[in-house]
């Protein structure tokens, strides 16, 4: 294994913008915030690119499924946080509607990964 393929992936690279942007909301999140809401979000936002570049880096196709698929469940956690720090008044609802356009395009992708990896699994059985 000469090279790590996960940094060629578009989904990974969107991902990690959605990191950089969401770690820049948080910056302007309350003080009280730092051990809840911030750090709930910090940690399901890391674990999006975090699990697909660990899924990228298995062998077997379903361990690289089940990867996007802990990828996608942490994506729809940091869309339920984001909506909560809207509600909140923590981020302004254009910083969330681009958020939530940004997490609907990585869904869209995970979901297309994944869907050719199951391919790829259906076809090995047969």
């Amino acid at each position: 294994m000469d090279k790590f393929t996960f940094f060629d992936l578009r989904v990974y690279k969107e991902a990690k913008l959605l990191v950089r942007d969401v770690y820049s909301f948080i910056d302007k999140f309350p003080n009280r915030e730092i051990y809840a809401l911030s750090d709930q979000l910090r940690r399901a936002v890391v674990s999006v690119p975090s699990n697909i570049a660990e899924g990228s880096g298995r062998i077997s196709v379903k361990e690289k499924i089940r990867f996007l698929e802990i990828a996608y469940g942490s994506l729809t956690e940091t869309l339920c946080q984001l909506d909560i720090a809207l509600d909140l008044g923590y981020i302004s609802e254009k910083e969330f509607a681009e958020e939530k356009e940004r997490i609907n395009v990585i869904g869209k992708q995970l979901s297309g990964l994944r869907s050719s990896f199951q391919k790829q699994l259906e076809a090995a059985s047969r």
